[in-house]
């Protein structure tokens, strides 16, 4: 067997076999609010850029074309606020899963180094450790993370799967303990859009960093932010020698986005008025879910940002997840996202306005019985 395959844990979503299976069977059909799969139409603006690229005869730059890069660029000093960036610090990338699952293995990173994750998070931070044969430590306490002397340390705000916020301060205090252990902190900034409670910061801005990338990575994506999760678009940027790096093997890989697809990000990436329309979406939905969860008994723990909300009974999770699925809606187990999240279940809003107002109609109905 491979032994690479065999260190791997088991896939996660393949567990809810039997939660699916009773949520199917609900009179009314299964309201599926377990993945954050994006619903909503891909924009316009995408699809027009996308077919006026379509004819691309020659291999695109594994770079990104000049005009992806000024987007790039551009957005973050606009909406990040990020000082000082130029062409050397960006660098577009398949997707962020590919990014998040294969950067330890881009470092050079292997069997004796450290990498810190946070103790409740997304499960590819730990499979990208793994499949470096990186050891992998779970912690939300930057000084016990900067102990470990790691390589590389990710934070993730706001966090899937709790939308946890990280303020300024905390977010300077991840900075300070990752250069005091000469390591490379990489921030998961893919639900920035998606601040509710509290206004999200990239560790790109001079208030967090004062005025240095460096041993720094802002990771972001535009499936969320723009409904193009099938067009797997997404891009790093910071630490100029940290991305010349990344460039250099990402290029001998042949790890290229398709020309198409840069076109796309590039209109995307200068167009907010779609991401205000999506924001209003999940507001709505947010609005109706996170009453109806509390009706049948549900506290609501963080949530503060992203597109889920972070519940529990106080029971095992796997419970609230049967117990959610017999009303047909189907959820993902805290498990999933490390021990530390097994007494919650994770909600997506992530499903059509009919498909919501259904999972808050039986919420209610369930709360009356």
């Amino acid at each position: 067997m491979n032994p690479l395959a065999s260190s791997l844990p088991d896939f996660p979503w393949d567990t809810l076999a039997d939660a699916r299976a009773l949520a199917v069977s609900h009179p009314d059909g299964l309201v599926d609010l377990s993945v954050g799969t994006p619903v909503d139409p891909t924009p316009q603006v995408a699809q027009a850029a996308l077919q006026a690229a379509a004819d691309a005869p020659g291999y695109p730059a594994t770079w990104g074309t000049p005009e992806l890069r000024r987007a790039i660029i551009n957005y973050l000093a606009i909406r990040w606020q990020a000082a000082g960036l130029d062409d050397a610090g960006v660098l577009p990338v398949l997707g962020t899963k590919e990014l998040v699952a294969l950067l330890p293995t881009l470092l050079g990173l292997g069997a004796g180094d450290t990498v810190v994750i946070p103790a409740t998070g997304y499960p590819t931070y730990d499979v990208g450790a793994r499949i470096a044969r990186a050891q992998v430590v779970a912690t939300d306490d930057p000084a016990e993370a900067a102990s470990l002397r790691p390589k590389l340390i990710w934070i993730n705000s706001p966090a899937n799967p709790h939308g946890r916020i990280l303020s300024v301060v905390q977010t300077r205090a991840w900075v300070a303990a990752a250069r005091a252990a000469g390591a490379l902190l990489a921030s998961d900034e893919c639900y920035g859009e998606f601040g509710w409670e509290a206004e999200p910061v990239s560790v790109l801005h001079p208030a967090v960093n004062d005025g240095s990338h460096e041993r720094l990575l802002a990771v972001h994506s535009l499936s969320k932010r723009s409904n193009v999760a099938g067009y797997r678009a997404g891009f790093v940027a910071g630490d100029p020698r940290v991305v010349a790096e990344l460039l250099e093997v990402r290029k001998h890989a042949g790890m290229i986005l398709p020309a198409p697809i840069q076109a796309a990000m590039t209109a995307l990436l200068g167009d907010t008025a779609h991401v205000e329309q999506q924001r209003a979406r999940y507001l709505r939905r947010r609005a109706l879910l996170r009453p109806a969860l509390e009706a049948a008994g549900y506290r609501i723990e963080f949530s503060e940002g992203s597109l889920y909300l972070w519940c529990t009974r106080g029971e095992d999770g796997r419970a609230s997840v049967r117990h959610l699925a017999g009303l047909g809606i189907l959820v993902a187990p805290g498990d999933f996202y490390g021990e530390a999240g097994r007494q919650f279940v994770r909600v997506a809003l992530t499903a059509t306005d009919e498909q919501i107002e259904a999972a808050s109609d039986r919420l209610h109905a369930a709360a009356l019985q």
